[in-house]
Parts: structure tokens; C-alpha cells; sequence
């Protein structure tokens, strides 16, 4: 009896410790991400696309130059200016960087800035370092109430950002634990990572409702020639992945090499040439921005061949020119769109069950970048509505790890976890 007890009293400390505060930190990062979400999308976005077609092509060069200013002067200073959002989440896991208030304010206008302009990067970086500081800034408050490690909070916030913005709670918790290592996942730290993306979760979806994020219908057959494509887009997309990391390796470094100014203009001219070649090709707006408009443009309108691989060059090199201008926002989108690009291309090509490459290519090419297989392949699955993708996926996603060897999108996850960090 006084053993059940004791393990009683161990289940209710848990429970009031690390279960409840990481729910604190995914509402409340839940409630960022809404309005994230709404200003540099819904509003910001939007309203450059009504402007006539000169104006938007100058529009990416005004917001990273908004996003300079927001980073280095309500930022703290120059070292508020790099790593990219995602990377910081990775360098605060790993003890080597502190969020802080004040950078997350900067780069959640600085991403507002550069997104909202047009700028071709994701949301789900500065939403992922809103929550990583907010679930930081919890624990220096509460941590000796918790009796866990010390990165729970900070976990459950990363996991609630991703969660929320993709309206996929088990890909945020995945990815969080996932995306710190290139082998290896980030052990105790389950708990708090699916308390904090079910949160932000729920807030983001009472908000603007459960509709997933990618539309897909049917269900893929278990033919071997459909399963045997998916192998072959997988090493495919894992040699696009190793180039694209490549591209954003070196733009980092140009970012890093060429500070202000400089950087500023090279991205924003080269964002607005991108744009106006993709107008020239497409007719629509199709390179700035997120992506997502890019998916469904070669979904439902089945360009050519061609098409669609001058658009995966565009969109690539824009989210390059992005990174290289010193823009802020993640790089997890980018990845999902350039996937769906390849995956149509590879379909267009060898024909196979309608939609299903696209959905494999996702995975495939997200998966590979981030490394991040399981992430991707949950990710394809509660994007979609359709588990039926997710045998394919996981073909495809091993077969571009393979092909991935040690390069990835970001410098700072390490080979393995070690329980002493």
C-alpha cells in the first residue's frame, strides 16, 4: 500500500511539474502563432500581392532590410543577426546560445518582415524559436518546481511552434526531438514535447479550424511498381536534398562574410529577378513567399516537365537569396515545396497512382534535408488526412537519408544523443 502510494504522489508532482507547465508553453505559443501567422501571411502577404507587378518585385529587398534593422537594433546587436531561427532552437539545446525576450521579439518581426514581404522561407522557424524562448524563459521562472531536464520546456515549446503552425501536433513533437541529431532522437523528453504540440495545437485550430495543410485524395495502392518509384524518387530527392544544403550552406556564409548592406541588396535584387521569372514562366506568383500556392499550382494545373523543374530551380535559388539576405524564417517549407516539385516532375515522368509522388516527394526531400525520417513521414501523413501515404513515405525518406550521407540544411545538430548534455 505504501508503495502504491509513493508512486501516487510521484505521478501527481509529474503531473503539476512538467505535464502542466509544458501545456502553459504550448497555449501560449499557440496564441503567437495565430497571430504570426495571420499578420505575416494573411495580411502582410497578401496585400504585396495586390501591388502592381514592379512593386513586389522591390518588396523582398524593403523587408530584409526591415529585417536587418529589426535584428541588430531591438535584436541584441550583431550576434542578434545569425544563426538563421531554426539553428537557434538547435544551439539552445545544445547550451550554446540563449534565446532570450528580446531576440524573440526581433526575429518574430524580422520574420513578419521578410515572409510578409515575400521573402521564400517558412513559418514554422520563427514560430519554432517563439516557443523554444517562451518555453526557455518559463523554466528560469518555474524550473525547480519540475523534475525533469532542464530542456523540458524549452522541448515542449519548439514541438508546440511546429505543432501548431502545420496543424500537426505529432510532427511537432517528432520533429523537435528529432531534429537536434542527425542519428538519434532526444531521449525524456516524449512527455513534454506531446503535451506542449497538442496545446499550441488545440489553440491554433479554435482559431482557423482543422483543415489540413495539403490536399490529397484517395489512398495510394501497395503496387510494387508504385512502391518500387517511390525508392527511386527517395534517392532522387536525397541528391536534391545534399544540393540544396549545399546552396544553403553557402549563403549562410555569404550572409555571415557580407554583413548589411551588401548582403541586403544581392538578396533582395536577386528575389525580385527570381520573381520576375517566374511570373514570365508561370503568369502567377509563384517563386515569393512560403510555397504552398507553387504545390498547388503543379497539382492541379499539371504543367510540363519543364515547368515544373524551372520552377524547383526558382523556388530553390529564392529561398537561397532569402537565407544569403540576411531573411528570417525556417527552412522546413521550403524543403516540403521543392519535395512536391519533384515529386509531380518524377510523375509527370513515370505516371504511377495519381498524387501519390508528389506526397512521397514530400517526405522523401524533407526528410533528407532536416534529417529528420520520422518527422517527415508523420508529417506527410497528418498534412494530408491520408495515412495510406506513409508506407511509400518511409521508402522514400530511408532511400534519401542514404543518399544524404552527414550534409544537412543546418551546422548545428550533432551525431548522437548524450545523456550528460
Amino acid at each position: 500500500m505504501a508503495r502504491r502510494s509513493d508512486e501516487l504522489r510521484r505521478l501527481v508532482g509529474r503531473l503539476r511539474g512538467v505535464v502542466f507547465w509544458s501545456a502553459v508553453t504550448g497555449i501560449l505559443t499557440g496564441l503567437v502563432v495565430v497571430g504570426f501567422e495571420h499578420l505575416s501571411t494573411n495580411e502582410a502577404l497578401d496585400a504585396v500581392f495586390r501591388l502592381p507587378i514592379w512593386a513586389i518585385a522591390v518588396m523582398p529587398l524593403a523587408g530584409l532590410t526591415v529585417a536587418y534593422v529589426m535584428l541588430r537594433y531591438v535584436g541584441s546587436g550583431p550576434s542578434g543577426t545569425t544563426p538563421a531561427t531554426s539553428d537557434a532552437y538547435l544551439q539552445a539545446f545544445h547550451g550554446q546560445a540563449d534565446l532570450g525576450w528580446r531576440n524573440g521579439l526581433a526575429r518574430m518581426l524580422a520574420s513578419v518582415a521578410t515572409i510578409g514581404s515575400g521573402g521564400a522561407m517558412g513559418l514554422e522557424g520563427p514560430s519554432q524559436y517563439a516557443g523554444a524562448s517562451i518555453g526557455q524563459g518559463l523554466e528560469r521562472w518555474v524550473g525547480r518546481f519540475i523534475s525533469a531536464d532542464r530542456r523540458s520546456l524549452l522541448v515542449a515549446g519548439a514541438a508546440a511552434g511546429v505543432g501548431a503552425i502545420f496543424k500537426a501536433p505529432a510532427t511537432g513533437a517528432v520533429f523537435a526531438l528529432e531534429s537536434p541529431y542527425q542519428d538519434d532522437l532526444a531521449r525524456r523528453m516524449l512527455l513534454p514535447a506531446l503535451v506542449g504540440s497538442a496545446s499550441g495545437y488545440l489553440v491554433l485550430v479554435a482559431f482557423d479550424g482543422t483543415a489540413p495543410l495539403l490536399s490529397a485524395r484517395g489512398s495510394p495502392p501497395f503496387s510494387g511498381v508504385d512502391l518500387a518509384g517511390a525508392a527511386a524518387l527517395g534517392f532522387l530527392a536525397g541528391f536534391g536534398a545534399r544540393l540544396f544544403a549545399w546552396l544553403i550552406g553557402q549563403a549562410k556564409r555569404f550572409a555571415r562574410r557580407w554583413p548589411g548592406l551588401p548582403r541586403i541588396v544581392v538578396g533582395g535584387v536577386a528575389l525580385g529577378g527570381l520573381f520576375l521569372a517566374g511570373r514570365a514562366l508561370t503568369g502567377r506568383n509563384l517563386v515569393l513567399g512560403p510555397g504552398y500556392d507553387a504545390i498547388r499550382y503543379s497539382l492541379e494545373n499539371h504543367p510540363a516537365l519543364w515547368v515544373l523543374l524551372a520552377l524547383f530551380a526558382l523556388r530553390s535559388l529564392a529561398t537561397t537569396s532569402t537565407v544569403a539576405g540576411g531573411g528570417a524564417g525556417g527552412l522546413f517549407v521550403p524543403l516540403v515545396v521543392a519535395g512536391a516539385l519533384l515529386g509531380q516532375a518524377f510523375q509527370t515522368v513515370v505516371g504511377g497512382a495519381t498524387g501519390l509522388f508528389p506526397i512521397v516527394g514530400v517526405g522523401a526531400f524533407l526528410g533528407a534535408g532536416y534529417r529528420v525520417p520520422l518527422a517527415a513521414v508523420m508529417f506527410i501523413a497528418e498534412a494530408t488526412g491520408r495515412p495510406g501515404f506513409v508506407v511509400p513515405g518511409l521508402i522514400a525518406a530511408v532511400a534519401g537519408e542514404l543518399v544524404m550521407g552527414r550534409s544537412s540544411v543546418t551546422d548545428y545538430q550533432v551525431g548522437a544523443y548524450d545523456s550528460s548534455t
